[in-house]
């Protein structure tokens, strides 16, 4: 529910989704999931096209992370992994996980989709 006014906070509350525009009332904006900072309604469909972009990459950084344990645990218990090459690739992981999320400052709102 995207909404600007005072009647429309409890319906924001109680909505899946909660937009309210900056300029709107109080209640409104704390009421808010997200809160567009600008006053142009095309800025939704790019919230929700990020929005599910920064999910995506969230669950791939999961996945990731749990196939990297699932493969790693087990052979660092068997003695075929040190743990010394255990702990760098794990350092090695968590700066994949930064770079992989930092693709998303690259969004641009300009490239629409056709799905």
């Amino acid at each position: 529910m995207v909404a600007d006014g005072i009647k429309d906070g409890p319906a924001m509350a109680s909505a899946d989704l909660g937009m309210a525009i900056a300029r709107g009332s109080d209640l409104a904006v704390r009421s808010a999931d997200m809160i567009l900072v600008r006053e142009d309604l095309r800025l939704i469909s790019d919230a929700s096209r990020l929005a599910n972009r920064t999910l995506t990459t969230m669950r791939g950084n999961l996945a990731w992370a749990f196939g990297y344990n699932i493969a790693a645990i087990p052979l660092v218990a068997a003695g075929v992994l040190k743990p010394l090459i255990a702990g760098a690739a794990m350092s090695l992981s968590s700066v994949l996980f930064v770079s992989n999320s930092l693709r998303l400052r690259s969004y641009d709102p300009a490239e629409r989709s056709t799905s």
